[in-house]
């Protein structure tokens, strides 16, 4: 798989405005603020394909992007306290209508910032996933931030956290350093890939 052969396709602020599914996705999801636009970015070498702010809850829409033969999905974070009812309604719902549709989607990858434990609202986005059978690769973001036995700790803790849910994949990785990128790009391939 070329992570190279990328660009943006479309932007879905609405259940109705979501693409067909023709081809394999890879969806990615986690927390506002958790890293998301910079680790696509990372991953398909790219400087601003993916939108990055500083401000979390930007990403209020479904992104596409055509990434050689599939598609990688930007879902839109959650979690961001400041959002609406109107707005979490409209998210919630984007986000079922995603999930349910009967899409071809081979893995999500979910997002976790790895200075925190996970939060209630990534595990029951895990256990959402584990009850629908979808698979899914754990990356663990900013990694950078912490040093050499803090990294191992929390990686410990993060670990035991997650082992009732199975034989995860989890991946340490940093959008600044470029820790995880080929690891990640190697899951994701194989999931896309079928192997």
């Amino acid at each position: 798989m070329k992570f190279v052969n990328c660009n943006f396709e479309t932007s879905c602020g609405t259940s109705k405005q979501l693409i067909p599914s023709d081809m394999p996705e890879v969806a990615f999801s986690g927390r506002s603020n958790v890293g998301k636009s910079s680790l696509l970015n990372k991953l398909l070498n790219r400087k601003a394909l993916a939108r990055v702010s500083s401000m979390p809850g930007k990403t209020v829409t479904i992104n596409f992007f055509r990434v050689d033969d599939c598609r990688f999905v930007d879902l839109p974070g959650y979690g961001y306290a400041k959002v609406s009812h109107d707005e979490k309604i409209r998210w919630s719902e984007l986000m079922e209508s995603y999930f349910a549709s009967g899409r071809d989607i081979r893995v999500v990858v979910q997002l976790i910032d790895m200075r925190h434990k996970p939060s209630e609202q990534d595990l029951d986005m895990i256990e959402y996933m584990v009850a629908n059978k979808l698979p899914f690769i754990v990356a663990l973001t900013k990694a950078d931030k912490l040093n050499k036995t803090e990294r191992m700790n929390c990686l410990t803790e993060i670990c035991s956290v997650l082992a009732k849910y199975g034989n995860i994949p989890v991946v340490p990785f940093s959008s600044t350093k470029g820790d995880g990128v080929e690891e990640l790009r190697g899951l994701i391939s194989k999931y896309v890939e079928g192997e």
